[in-house]
């Protein structure tokens, strides 16, 4: 014989509360008691209610998921090792929530309109933009269709009407800069990430700031953050300045890419070159040597961002930017 599925009724009763307080909790409503809350997850839990997520949709015009949009192609969601971590914390911040997480990539025209189209069909709540380039219509088109969006980063041009959160990209450059200069570094370069990108603008001004008018064309050279192309912006800064004895690159991926051009080129690090990172990924203790870096906090910045979009789907207010500090990690390459 079939086992009934259990009911709203089901748990209201296991909680003791009235069917309007349970389901005013399934639907969001903050002002439901602590110990209501409380009596309600744990009927929920003992009675193995499932919510009929059709059913609730039709009440609270909410579809229960997000989308995250990565707006870069589809190989470098699987070699860089920060979108994992910005996926992981998303999906477990979300499920927190009962919200799931629809993962799209947005790397030409044709992606950014599949997006448009299933966002417009009323398929998802909000989205989380992930490594936005200048000039994307994406964020303008999605907020022509009026859906809550939120940013891991900046999307430059349009910092004032996305909120987002980042890591402290400018002042991270600067932390490496200061101790490759610290450390006795004369000939200091750097491999910036793409300038159509916050980090990439951002991380080049925080090296500037600290070098001034040492910071010179010659010296600086324009990465894509793939090892690939940190690889041959070292071998390009190498053949232009031969005599440089340290280097800042944008990211631990690039930078592993230019210990490969080092070692190519025969230079010892750190003996003869210095190697600084930025981004403190798994890449950064899987290179020979380890690699000194500067350490973002994404978890936290994947937290921060999914918080600014629940409470953008909840109405709030677009909130002000969350800004969170970055640490200096020494290893053997610098």
């Amino acid at each position: 014989m079939q086992r009934r599925r259990p009911t709203i009724h089901d748990v209201a009763a296991a909680a003791g509360v009235s069917r309007g307080t349970v389901s005013r909790l399934l639907n969001g409503d903050r002002y439901v008691s602590t110990s209501a809350r409380v009596a309600i997850e744990r009927a929920i839990a003992e009675t193995g209610y499932v919510v009929n997520r059709n059913a609730r949709s039709l009440v609270t015009r909410r579809t229960g998921s997000v989308v995250m949009v990565l707006s870069e192609p589809q190989e470098k969601l699987f070699e860089d090792p920060n979108f994992s971590v910005l996926l992981r914390t998303a999906i477990h911040r979300l499920a927190e929530r009962d919200v799931s997480l629809v993962m799209m990539i947005a790397a030409d025209d044709s992606d950014r309109d599949r997006v448009v189209r299933y966002v417009r069909g009323g398929h998802a709540d909000g989205v989380l933009l992930v490594s936005t380039h200048a000039g994307d219509p994406l964020p303008d088109r999605l907020r022509e269709i009026n859906v809550p969006a939120a940013a891991q980063g900046a999307v430059l041009g349009r910092e004032s009407v996305i909120p987002y959160a980042a890591a402290d990209d400018r002042e991270g450059a600067r932390q490496m800069t200061r101790y490759l200069v610290e450390s006795g570094r004369r000939r200091i370069a750097t491999i910036t990430g793409p300038l159509d990108t916050p980090g990439g603008v951002l991380r080049l001004e925080g090296f500037c700031d600290v070098l001034g008018r040492k910071a010179t064309k010659k010296l600086i050279e324009h990465g894509d953050y793939t090892q690939l192309g940190g690889e041959s912006a070292m071998a390009r800064l190498l053949q232009r300045a031969p005599d440089i004895d340290a280097v800042f690159v944008g990211s631990d991926l690039m930078a592993a890419g230019a210990l490969s051009a080092l070692r190519a080129a025969g230079r010892r690090v750190p003996d003869d070159v210095a190697v600084g990172g930025f981004d403190d990924s798994a890449v950064a203790l899987t290179t020979h040597p380890p690699l000194t870096t500067i350490r973002q906090p994404l978890a936290q910045v994947a937290e921060q961002t999914v918080r600014l979009l629940l409470e953008l789907i909840d109405g709030a207010r677009p909130a002000h930017p969350v800004i969170l500090p970055t640490e200096l990690v020494i290893r053997d390459s610098a």
